[in-house]
């Protein structure tokens, strides 16, 4: 495909005078057409600045262009044209990152956002782009009476952002991740390749891209797998004592299987203690109520307990309701140094009252949270989406919400946050990789642990030029 002036202005590739004619080009290169200059476009600026920052508001690297495909062809396209010029591809969709990984430093950013078209919904499954969102997905499916069956908390995330690093929900138990839920994909490979991939079809490219952050190919296509929706979800928010109690009960309750959905946090109580919550949810139809015993034999504070019956959607999208209040007040738009891992069921208590302990309300902010819950594993099948290897593990996850932008604080909580990674990792505990803190090659070798040999195979097969997604740094 030849990149004229009329497909760039077609695909929305911006900012292109960054990528004269004498730009650096691979060895043995084809030579391509030359880019319009940047005066053809007027919004460079602000599309370019958009790229450079993400989410976490913590580190900038501003790509030298922007691209908005409409078609995997197009992504084709401009990861070819980068990698014969040596310019690195970070593929984009909602910016939700918090550590500059869907950035390029002066090489290409490819927005998603356009390729979000729901294709079909079938009796099990749905077809969409990788730019799609999960709202978008869900109220899809919805039309006709189907769910994924695992979303996360916040729907604005792309399907293609969530499916590259795993994707848990409150049914994670249950279901496993999102990436154990998607049946088949259209990727296009760091050569620019376009290629489908299942199971059964390039089987190896297809646990590379799952969980694999992004490093052997872009996501355009995803198959998912859909089940029956439940009308309405009875909610309980039970609250505890300290966080010995609020343990026990999370460990009986999962282990008994009372709730559709299991979560749980220790949240800022505005004087500078803490509230100990349990999240479960019951999903249910109009026609059959859920067990009225479902909180037989809890030690919670029941005269605190909130309990809220909704329907399946506004249920769903019910974290909107902070966003708008975090946009409202402006600290949406602040830093956000979150660190999320996984801990083992064996010692989670133990390791987690004891980073308690050293945390204050300042450290989380007043609408921020501790999450810790406890899942169980065997659900989990992606082989680069790394847990303990126990039957039970523990999200464990510090989602700040900084009243302030000040940098000095962000910088230090940075830091806390490689220093809690040594300590948890150091008694078996593994990263969910949307952390905010440096990570280096070798911390990805250990992070993937077994699956590394297989992930670094399918980087030289479908990434030869190491051309994606160079925020991670894993090679």
């Amino acid at each position: 495909m030849t990149l004229n002036r009329r497909r760039l202005l077609g695909g929305g590739l911006t900012c292109a005078a960054a990528f004269a004619t004498d730009a650096t080009k691979a060895a043995g290169a084809v030579e391509r057409p030359a880019l319009p200059a940047a005066d053809t476009f007027n919004c460079c600026a602000e599309v370019v600045g958009e790229a450079s920052e993400d989410f976490g508001h913590i580190i900038h690297r501003r790509p030298r262009s922007v691209f908005r495909p409409s078609s995997a062809a197009e992504v084709g396209t401009a990861i070819r044209w980068a990698g014969d010029r040596g310019l690195k591809v970070a593929a984009r969709g909602q910016g939700h990152s918090t550590y500059g990984r869907s950035m390029a430093d002066g090489g290409v950013v490819i927005d998603m956002r356009g390729i979000n078209t729901v294709r079909r919904v079938d009796a099990d499954r749905i077809v969409v782009g990788a730019g799609a969102t999960w709202r978008e997905v869900l109220i899809a499916a919805l039309t006709s009476g189907l769910t994924p069956p695992v979303l996360t908390n916040y729907l604005e995330l792309s399907v293609g952002g969530t499916l590259a690093v795993g994707g848990i929900g409150g049914s994670t138990s249950r279901h496993g991740m999102q990436t154990d839920n998607v049946l088949e994909m259209d990727v296009v490979t760091g050569a620019g390749r376009e290629l489908t991939c299942s199971p059964d079809l390039n089987p190896d490219l297809f646990d590379a891209v799952r969980g694999g952050l992004g490093q052997c190919a872009v996501i355009t296509r995803a198959t998912l797998r859909l089940v029956r929706a439940p009308e309405r979800v009875r909610r309980f928010q039970l609250f505890y004592p300290d966080f010995k109690s609020l343990a026990a009960d999370q460990r009986l309750v999962l282990e008994d299987g009372r709730f559709d959905q299991l979560q749980g946090a220790v949240l800022p109580d505005g004087t500078g203690g803490w509230r100990y919550q349990l999240d479960g949810a019951v999903y249910y139809d109009s026609d059959a109520a859920p067990d009225p015993n479902v909180l037989a034999g809890l030690s919670d504070q029941r005269g605190a307990a909130v309990i809220s019956d909704l329907t399946y959607l506004d249920d769903a999208v019910a974290f909107a309701k902070l966003e708008t209040l975090l946009r409202s007040n402006g600290q949406w738009s602040n830093p956000h140094p979150w660190w999320l891992t996984f801990l083992r069921g064996s010692n989670a208590e133990r390791l987690a009252a004891g980073i308690l302990q050293d945390l204050t309300n300042e450290d989380v902010g007043p609408f921020g949270r501790i999450t810790y819950y406890p899942l169980l594993t065997g659900a989990l099948r992606t082989p680069s989406v790394r847990m303990p290897d126990e039957d039970v593990a523990f999200p464990f996850n510090i989602i700040r919400f900084p009243p302030s932008n000040n940098m000095a604080k962000i910088d230090a909580m940075v830091a806390r946050n490689r220093a809690l990674y040594e300590s948890v990792r150091s008694e078996g505990g593994v990263l969910y990789p949307v952390s905010a803190f440096p990570m280096t090659s070798g911390d990805w070798q250990d992070h993937f642990g077994p699956a590394w040999p297989r992930l670094r195979q399918a980087k030289k097969r479908y990434d030869p030029r190491h051309t994606l997604t160079p925020g991670y740094q894993v090679f």
